[in-house]
């Protein structure tokens, strides 16, 4: 149903899309002169004007389509009655949109529509939100001459098989906007108008229920729909709305903005706001419905206390369990020295709770021990492109992609991970723009509705940077890259050293391929796509960064990317896709222990200066511990207190039963977060965390665009994230006070040169802000490295390729790889409380036909996954979306366990894990494993401590 509140964007809705021309045409409509771009619509030239036309089937998210005749216009000088959403505007024309033979054809018009429609509108979820209401208001229809005596549709049954929304055909006007919404804005093409004529009603897949369909539920047939044909399950119970705030999606790194509806201090809904900057009005099944886990009954509400993790919870205040957490860590300090305890920083909190989060680490623990998610997943894209370009965000915007004319994405899966970025895409690729996929597994974009890559490189899992020496090597060459671009952009000197390495003939892809496993001619036909096709875009994601030579990829990609010319304007550039909502904003925050805000090293004096001056504090200048440090001191007995906001590393880090090991070795362990996540069952200290519905503050995606998160309703807790660290941060002895987080994105504005000109009053403003922000960019920076490299020259850099440690053998033949799934977001903490559990309610192993048939294993086998680092079971899916020898999971679920199985293994630069490669045997089994069964007993023991904690820490 669609929204119509006249404010946040969703109102003012101008029939047909907008027109870019330098061409203006002038016109009159009902006497008011007017001009507008070449190629716009009578329908949009008119609400331009001021005059509304009656409409139902034109929307100005979709192409027009013409057929519902109530937007008929005259003419002067030209016969009949045309459709004002399908006729340009032209110089000279003189149109008239109300006249008495107008009125009664609408009229007319309307009376058919009414004539197989409910009149009931009283009880109709709808009421008053209807468009079709409106417009027979609109064009005076009182009454409907014919009865329902004849054959009509009113009996049609309801579709409910969406948890989400509901489908009633009977209320279907046909007016094909939710099918143009599948197909122009989603790019799914799941839904199709079935019969003819009288008979016609839209239907999904070939008249399947909505969940049995390739219907993504993102909700764009909904939005679209202007009857309650489609409509939300949420606005059904409890009813139209009386307020709304705009604010920013807390899933994945796209960013999209979203409007929350609320009835009081409930939200009744979430829908995309239309001038989002990142998404344009539309969204995915996850953020636009999967928000139910805010008010889910597991939310933890109360903070708790404990001496060990053997122990209940007690019920404490916050003032008692802060002071609790504060007297343990500065008792574990006095012991064992102010290095002994560290702090997490979370990529899914805001960029003010993650700089808190790490001057607390900084100030009042006195040590650079710091570490985020973000290195676990991103951090060799901030060595890679800091090394080449000089800074270490991706350079695009996102709408850049439809300027492109050739995409290459490796390592990443955008129409499940990053799925409105990957609607876009798809639009783009429906324009013409050519496809090169680099991908072990064959992602939806291979071969989908209406779109199929032009090139698949299927390589052997782990040999990313042998792929990309060969597709340098052919445009090398080949004399294919951009000589004119490196000679002014570029290092001369290390261009040369590049040359000569990438022209060795042990490079060139007939002696690759017997490393990647990809014919020599496809990758010559793929370079020579990317080289001369016109503007090449790379995106990448995890499949590039988790492994053991991630950084060593990134430089490669950065070397193509410079080699081609394709930096520096729209339609080209080096693009990550960022997993979490906020990985950037916490790598810019200064979440690592090398780096202060705005990635200066903590080395480096000058620096480290300005922030003790701020923060009254003499800071360390080593760097502090990474994670996996954190856990070796754990072992060694030297690293006992953490401090974990909105982190869950015993499910998101590598090896399980490490992690676990390394958590129970530690004295005090304080954790804050929305549920009783894998991490905080070790805690001794739990903090309510507050979801993104209940926080101010900013977030920043993956194309640097900085947007606000709004504060929707009260945390359920009583504190905010960053109220809780500074409580923590006064109680340590470190004073810090803020009355709002707009003050500590002013203290991140005053020290972090490419945030100087980011401000609350400037994001009201514009909406959102990329960054550098700052006096030489006061409206910030769409495009990197336009005229010139962050670093000056563009740097070149060898990438040798090293095959990772991680070998098959006889005992460990298969390579595990992971990935994710559209339904489910990272460890699944929020989305497995929602119903969207409906899609992907257990992590799967992918299986290749022939390796299943080995083993006999069959769809639905519970099969073992052993590796060398331990053991999981999980049902089997054969599939020929993974090649022979490869087997593929997701990471959705704890108990799937799929991280009991991967390995220490890590990049070489930055330790980011090798979650992508890990040798195993599959075998079928008919048992959990051992880990699997210890995990339940454990789980079930610590959710009974929480669900009978005694009353309060006095009791």
């Amino acid at each position: 149903m669609t929204h119509q509140c006249g404010n946040c964007g969703c109102g003012g809705d101008f029939g047909t899309p907008a027109k870019i021309s330098d061409t203006l045409v002038e016109l009159e409509i009902d006497l008011v002169k007017i001009n507008v771009p070449q190629g716009t619509s009578l329908l949009r030239a008119a609400a331009m004007a001021g005059i509304e036309i009656p409409k139902l089937c034109a929307t100005e998210s979709l192409e027009p389509f013409g057929s519902c005749r109530l937007c008929l216009v005259q003419v002067e000088g030209r016969r009949g009655y045309p459709a004002s959403c399908t006729t340009p505007a032209e110089a000279g024309m003189v149109v008239k949109t109300q006249t008495p033979q107008l009125a009664n054809i609408r009229r007319g018009v309307m009376e058919l529509y009414i004539s197989d429609h409910p009149l009931d509108c009283l009880m109709c979820p709808a009421n008053g939100h209807c468009e079709l209401q409106t417009m027979a208001g609109r064009v005076g229809l009182r009454e409907v001459r014919y009865g329902y005596e004849g054959h009509n549709h009113l009996s049609l049954t309801k579709d409910e098989s969406n948890p989400y929304f509901s489908y009633d055909p009977s209320k279907c006007i046909v007016c094909n906007r939710c099918v143009r919404a599948c197909e122009q804005i989603q790019g799914t093409f799941a839904l199709t108008i079935d019969g003819r004529g009288f008979e016609s009603r839209v239907s999904a897949g070939q008249n399947q229920p909505f969940l049995d369909s390739e219907c993504v539920s993102c909700g764009a047939c909904v939005l679209s729909c202007p009857t309650a044909t489609l409509m939300e399950k949420t606005l059904i119970e409890h009813g139209q709305t009386d307020d709304h705030i705009v604010t920013t999606c807390a899933y994945c790194g796209v960013g999209c903005s979203l409007v929350a509806e609320v009835k009081g201090d409930q939200v009744v809904n979430l829908f995309p706001n239309k001038n989002g900057h990142a998404n344009h009005g539309h969204a995915c099944v996850k953020g636009r419905f999967a928000w139910g886990y805010a008010n889910h009954p597991d939310r933890l509400t109360k903070p708790m206390i404990r001496e060990k993790i053997t122990d209940p919870w007690r019920e404490a205040s916050w003032e008692q369990a802060i002071q609790f957490a504060a007297d343990k860590f500065k008792a574990i300090q006095a012991k064992y020295g102010k290095n002994a305890i560290g702090g997490l920083v979370s990529s899914r909190c805001t960029n003010e709770e993650d700089y808190l989060v790490q001057k607390l680490v900084r100030a009042a623990f006195g040590n650079n021990n710091v570490d985020t998610c973000a290195r676990v997943c991103h951090s060799p894209t901030g060595y890679g492109l800091s090394a080449t370009f000089g800074t270490s965000a991706g350079t695009q915007s996102f709408d850049s992609v439809m300027d492109a004319d050739v995409v290459m994405l490796i390592g990443v899966n955008p129409t499940d991970g990053h799925p409105v970025f990957g609607s876009q895409l798809k639009r783009r690729l429906r324009q013409g723009a050519k496809l090169v996929v680099v991908d072990p597994r064959e992602i939806n974009l291979v071969d989908s509705a209406h779109i199929k890559a032009d090139f698949h490189l299927k390589l052997r899992p782990g040999t990313n940077v042998a792929m990309a020496n060969a597709l340098a090597h052919v445009i090398v060459g080949e004399g294919l890259y951009d000589e004119a671009f490196i000679d002014q952009r570029c290092d001369s000197q290390e261009f040369a050293k590049w040359k000569d390495f990438i022209l060795d003939p042990r490079h060139s892809p007939e002696e690759t391929a017997a490393i990647t496993g990809v014919p020599a001619e496809q990758v010559r036909s793929a370079a020579r796509l990317f080289a001369s096709g016109g503007n090449g875009a790379i995106y990448y994601g995890l499949g590039v960064t988790e492994h053991s030579q991630g950084s060593t990829m990134v430089i490669a990609i950065a070397n193509l990317a410079m080699a081609t010319g394709n930096i520096g304007r729209p339609g080209v550039g080096v693009n990550p896709l960022r997993g979490q909502n906020n990985v950037q904003g916490s790598c810019d925050m200064g979440a690592f222990p090398h780096e202060l805000p705005g990635y200066r090293h903590v080395s480096n004096d000058a620096a480290r200066a300005t922030f003790e001056q701020a923060w009254g504090v003499e800071l360390q200048n080593e760097p502090g511990l990474r994670i996996p440090n954190m856990f070796e001191a754990a072992f060694d007995g030297a690293f006992k207190g953490l401090y974990c906001q909105g982190e869950d590393i015993a499910q998101s880090d590598p090896n399980t039963q490490h992690v676990e090991a390394a958590l129970r070795a530690m004295e005090c362990i304080v954790v804050q977060d929305l549920f009783l996540n894998e991490t905080a069952k070790f805690a001794h200290v739990l903090l309510p965390g507050a979801s993104f519905l209940e926080k101010d503050g900013t977030f920043t995606n993956a194309e640097r665009r900085i947007s606000r998160v709004r504060k929707v309703k009260a945390p359920l807790g009583g504190y905010g994230d960053w109220e809780a660290t500074m409580m923590l941060a006064n109680a340590m002895g470190y004073p810090m006070h803020y009355d709002h987080p707009s003050q500590i994105m002013d203290e991140i504005a005053a020290l972090t040169p490419t945030f100087n000109g980011v401000s609350y009053q400037k994001l009201e403003q514009m909406g959102s802000i990329q960054w550098p922000c700052n006096d030489s960019a006061p409206d910030g920076t769409p495009t990197m490295h336009i005229d010139g490299f962050v670093r000056g020259k563009g740097r070149f850099m060898t990438t040798e390729y090293v095959a990772t440690d991680e070998k098959v053998t006889r005992r460990f033949p298969l390579i595990l790889t992971t990935g994710r799934i559209l339904s489910q977001y990272n460890v699944g903490a929020q989305t497995r409380r929602t119903k969207n559990t409906a899609w992907h309610p257990e992590d799967i192993l992918e299986i290749h036909p022939h390796d299943a048939e080995e083993r006999g294993i069959v769809d639905g086998d519970w099969v073992g996954i052993q590796s060398r680092a331990g053991e999981t079971v999980l049902h089997a899916k054969v599939s020929s979306r993974v090649q022979p020898g490869v087997v593929y999971t997701t990471f959705h679920h704890p108990f799937s366990g799929a991280n009991v199985i991967t390995t220490d293994n890590s990049d070489w630069a930055t330790n980011c894990p090798e979650f992508k490669v890990t040798a195993v045997q599959v075998v079928k089994v008919a048992l959990p494993s051992e880990w699997q069964q210890r995990y339940l007993q454990f789980r079930t023991a610590q959710e009974n401590f929480l669900k009978r904690p005694k009353a309060s820490a006095d009791g």
